[in-house]
C-alpha cells in the first residue's frame, strides 16, 4: 500500500480526481487554486530553456557527422509535414461528417474583450511569420522568454560552432554534460510536485467554466475528443507498426506524463521529462535533442486537428457553405500558420484567427464562441501534440540505427553501475 501511495501515476490521478470535486461542489474556494498549476508550469519552464540547449548542444556535438545532423533533421522536418497534412485532413473530414456546429446559437457577448485581443494578433501574423521568428534578434531575450523556436535555431549553430574546435572542444562538452545532468536532477525534483499542480490546474478549470458549460458545445467536444483517439490508435498505430514497435507499450511507458499533461492542460510541462523518457526508451541522446524540442514548434497533430474542425464548425454556425477549394485552401494555409501555433501565448486562437483573416469567408466573431470551452479541448490537443513527438523520434531515431530498446538501455545502466 505504501508504495502505491508513493507511484507517481497513482498521486497525479487522485490530485485530478479530488480538483474535480472541488471545482463541481466548490468552484469559489476551486477558482482560487490556479496559482498551485501555474507555479508548477512555471518550475518546469524555468528548466526548458537550458535543458533544450545542452541537449542539442551535447549532440551534436557528441555526434560529430555533420551529414548526420542535417540529415536527421531533414528526415524529422518531412515526417512532421506528411503526419501534421494528415491530422489536417482528418480534422476537415470529421468535421464535415458529423457537423457539430449545425444548430448552434449561443450568446458570445462575454467572451468579446478576449476575442479583441487574439483576433487583432490573429490579423497581424502572415504566413511566414513564424521563420522570422525563428531567428532571435537578441539570444538572452530568447532564453528569458523560453522560446523553443528560437533556442533550438541557437543551439543548433552552437553545436556545430562546438564541433569545429574538434579536440579542443572536449572540456566544454564534459563540462556541459555535468550541467545537464544538474538541471535533470532538479526535473526530478519539481517532478514530486507534479500532483499539486495538476490538482490545482483542473479545480481551476472545472470551478471557474464549470461541468455545465460543456453542454452547449458537447458535440464538437466530443466531436474533437473522438477524432484525436481516431488519429493516435488508428493513424498513429499504423505508423508504429510500420517501423516496428508498440503504441501501446510506448503509451504505458510515458502514463505519467499523459496525466501530467492532462492535469496541466500543458504539453511543456513535461518537456524535459520526455526528453529523458525517449532516450531512457532507447533513442539516442543525439536524436531526442534535435528531434523532440523541434517538434514542439513543427509536429502538433492535436492542434492541428483541432485547428481544421474549429473552422469548420465556424462556418457551419454561421451558416457558410464551405466550397471543396476552401477547404483545399484551408489545409495549405494552416499547414505554414499551423507551424508558429506553440511559439507565442493562445498561439491557437492566433493561427485560427490568421486563417480566418486570410480567408475573408468566415466571421471572426464566431470564434467567441469557442473561448468558453477552449480550455476543456486543450488537454486534448497537448496529449496527442505530446504523443505524436515522442513518436517521432523513436522513428527517426530507428531510421538512423540509434535505437535500443529500453531493456538493452537499462542491461547497459545495470552494467555499468556493477563496473
Amino acid at each position: 500500500m505504501k508504495k502505491l501511495f508513493k507511484n507517481l501515476t497513482f498521486q497525479v490521478l487522485t490530485a485530478i480526481a479530488i480538483g474535480v470535486l472541488l471545482g463541481a461542489f466548490f468552484p469559489e474556494i476551486a477558482k482560487n487554486m490556479k496559482f498551485l498549476g501555474d507555479t508548477f508550469i512555471n518550475l518546469v519552464k524555468m528548466l526548458i530553456a537550458p535543458i533544450i540547449f545542452f541537449t542539442i548542444v551535447l549532440g551534436i556535438a557528441k555526434m560529430g557527422d555533420m551529414k548526420k545532423v542535417g540529415r536527421v533533421g531533414g528526415k524529422a522536418l518531412l515526417y512532421f509535414e506528411i503526419v501534421t497534412t494528415f491530422a489536417l485532413i482528418i480534422g476537415l473530414i470529421i468535421a464535415n461528417l458529423v457537423k457539430p456546429g449545425v444548430g448552434v446559437h449561443l450568446d458570445t457577448s462575454q467572451w468579446k474583450d478576449q476575442l479583441a485581443q487574439y483576433t487583432s494578433q490573429g490579423e497581424k501574423m502572415g504566413l511566414f511569420d513564424f521563420l522570422i521568428h525563428a531567428v532571435p534578434s537578441n539570444i538572452v531575450d530568447a532564453f528569458a522568454k523560453g522560446d523553443i523556436l528560437q533556442i533550438v535555431f541557437f543551439a543548433v549553430l552552437f553545436g556545430f560552432a562546438l564541433t569545429s574546435f574538434g579536440k579542443k572542444g572536449k572540456p566544454i562538452i564534459d563540462l556541459f554534460d555535468q550541467i545537464s545532468q544538474v538541471f535533470f536532477k532538479i526535473v526530478n525534483m519539481v517532478m514530486r510536485v507534479a500532483p499539486i499542480g495538476a490538482f490545482g490546474s483542473m479545480a481551476f478549470t472545472i470551478g471557474k467554466f464549470g461541468l455545465s458549460s460543456l453542454l452547449p458545445l458537447g458535440k464538437l467536444m466530443l466531436s474533437v475528443y473522438l477524432t484525436m483517439f481516431l488519429f493516435v490508435f488508428v493513424v498513429l498505430n499504423l505508423i508504429c507498426k510500420f517501423y516496428g514497435f508498440s503504441l501501446w507499450n510506448y503509451l504505458k511507458f510515458i502514463k505519467e506524463e499523459i496525466l501530467i499533461v492532462l492535469g496541466t492542460s500543458s504539453s511543456e510541462s513535461v518537456l524535459p521529462r520526455m526528453m529523458k523518457k525517449m532516450e531512457e526508451y532507447g533513442c539516442s541522446k543525439s536524436t531526442v535533442g534535435l528531434v523532440l524540442p523541434t517538434g514542439y514548434s513543427f509536429n502538433l497533430d492535436g492542434t492541428s486537428i483541432y485547428l481544421t474542425m474549429a473552422v469548420v464548425f465556424l462556418a457551419q454556425v454561421s451558416g457558410v457553405h464551405l466550397s471543396l477549394e476552401q477547404e483545399l485552401t484551408i489545409i495549405g494555409i494552416m499547414m505554414l500558420t499551423s507551424k508558429g501555433a506553440a511559439t507565442v501565448t493562445g498561439g491557437g486562437f492566433i493561427v485560427l484567427a490568421s486563417t480566418l483573416a486570410a480567408m475573408k469567408v468566415i466571421p471572426l466573431e464566431g470564434m467567441a464562441l469557442l473561448l468558453g470551452v477552449d480550455r476543456f479541448m486543450s488537454e486534448a490537443r497537448a496529449i496527442v501534440n505530446m504523443i505524436g513527438n515522442g513518436i517521432a523520434t523513436i522513428i527517426i531515431s530507428k531510421s538512423e540505427n540509434d535505437f535500443h530498446p529500453e531493456k538493452e538501455v537499462q542491461e547497459q545502466k545495470s552494467l555499468v553501475n556493477n563496473i
